[in-house]
């Protein structure tokens, strides 16, 4: 069994995730690492930065919103990414249209349950439906602009009573995530800058002129592993389960319909993709700083290949990744955006001196891109709280 180091591990990432080469071309970083992580708005800009060279915020805003050669939508572990699309059908099929049976039976519960209404099956489809034409007439719109034409949307129920997560959650949040799932519509231009979080809808087949494909599930489950592979492989079985979502039997199919070969690993046992089985040297020396939740940082759920100390520094209680400075494909440290406009980091592993130097350039100079521009990551880890709080 061909047996693939961490070293080497090292090198793909580097080469596969354009850390260590920059690619022009912003629609193929995106395809290369499977989609750019969309939950914090932020993400998806400074992970475009950190790979395509002389990258400006107008670049991405046009791919996504003029241009739409690129989409936001809901993806793999119900999580959002933009994707090119011809990758947002595979993602659609093979992950999102699996969520909807379990969303709108849970929804209609809900909606019953708070005394909305005693049938909540046809409330559901009917309010959908009116969001649905409400969004065909004004093109592009935010949630209480919908909700101006469909009232009900501005109903709140009260969940998780007694417990001290306890809130209230609008119908407008469970119907709009609920036609994500179904692939009707997708997030389109937010309000304010590049860090806002606060998007317009829009029905996906007005905003890229046509539906996304239904393709066989299990077919775009191949595809869609196969695609990990090419580019984040070799990794795990629960790897590729945990960063799809999927169960077991639906992740070994999709590994079996890939022909994934297997291959040893320092620490076990992982798969490659039958086209990628040269042994790939090492790159260039290179630094990163990544951003919380970035593609690269998310891509396995065993990280000690690339991440000796500092888990419980540089992730949340939820496994949730904060701002990383990488060095020749290990995590290092973190880093964090202060109010002052100064990027603050923190080196946790040693690293030679030509390195470091190449970390402070690093750093002043992503200060210096970020402008007036202020990062508030959407999941703070430790380190990062710390660095914010240091006078």
């Amino acid at each position: 069994m061909r047996l693939v180091t961490n070293r080497e591990r090292r090198s793909r990432l580097g080469r596969r995730h354009h850390l260590a080469v920059p690619l022009p071309d912003l629609v193929g970083v995106s395809r290369d690492l499977v989609g750019l992580h969309s939950s914090d708005p932020a993400t998806v800009f400074l992970s475009a930065r950190a790979r395509v060279p002389d990258f400006d915020v107008a670049l991405l805003e046009r791919a996504l919103y003029d241009d739409r050669i690129l989409l936001r939508m809901l993806g793999m572990r119900r999580t959002m990414f933009v994707v090119p699309l011809d990758l947002a059908g595979v993602i659609d099929s093979g992950c999102t249209r699996a969520l909807y049976d379990g969303e709108f039976k849970r929804f209609v519960k809900m909606v019953e349950a708070h005394g909305i209404t005693s049938d909540g099956g046809q409330w559901c489809k009917r309010v959908s439906a009116e969001v649905l034409e409400s969004l065909r007439l004004r093109g592009a719109a935010t949630a209480r602009e919908v909700t101006e034409d469909v009232p009900e949307l501005g109903i709140k129920m009260r969940m998780n009573v007694g417990k001290n997560y306890e809130g209230d959650v609008g119908v407008s949040t469970r119907v709009l995530f609920l036609l994500a799932t179904s692939g009707r519509i997708v997030r389109a231009r937010p309000l304010g800058t590049w860090v806002s979080s606060q998007y317009r809808w829009a029905r996906t087949d007005q905003w890229i002129g046509a539906d996304l494909p239904e393709l066989d599930p299990f077919e775009a489950r191949r595809d869609l592993v196969a695609h990990w592979l090419l580019r984040y492989g070799p990794g795990t079985f629960d790897d590729i389960k945990w960063w799809s979502g999927w169960g077991v039997r639906d992740t070994r199919r999709a590994l079996t319909d890939a022909g994934a070969v297997e291959v040893a690993l320092q620490d076990g046992v992982g798969f490659l993709h039958p086209t990628d089985l040269d042994v790939v040297s090492d790159t260039r020396s290179w630094v990163a700083f990544l951003p919380g939740l970035d593609p690269t940082t998310m891509g396995w759920k065993a990280r000690d290949w690339y991440l000796e100390t500092g888990r419980d520094v540089l992730f949340d209680r939820n496994g949730n990744a904060g701002p990383t400075v990488w060095v020749n494909g290990r995590i290092v440290g973190g880093w964090a955006h202060l109010d002052s406009g100064q990027i603050r980091y923190r080196v946790i592993e040693k690293v030679e001196r030509s390195a470091a130097g190449r970390i402070e350039a690093a750093a002043l100079e992503l200060a210096d891109w970020m402008g007036e521009i202020r990062v508030r990551t959407r999941f703070p880890v430790p380190l990062e709280k710390e660095l914010k709080q240091m006078s």
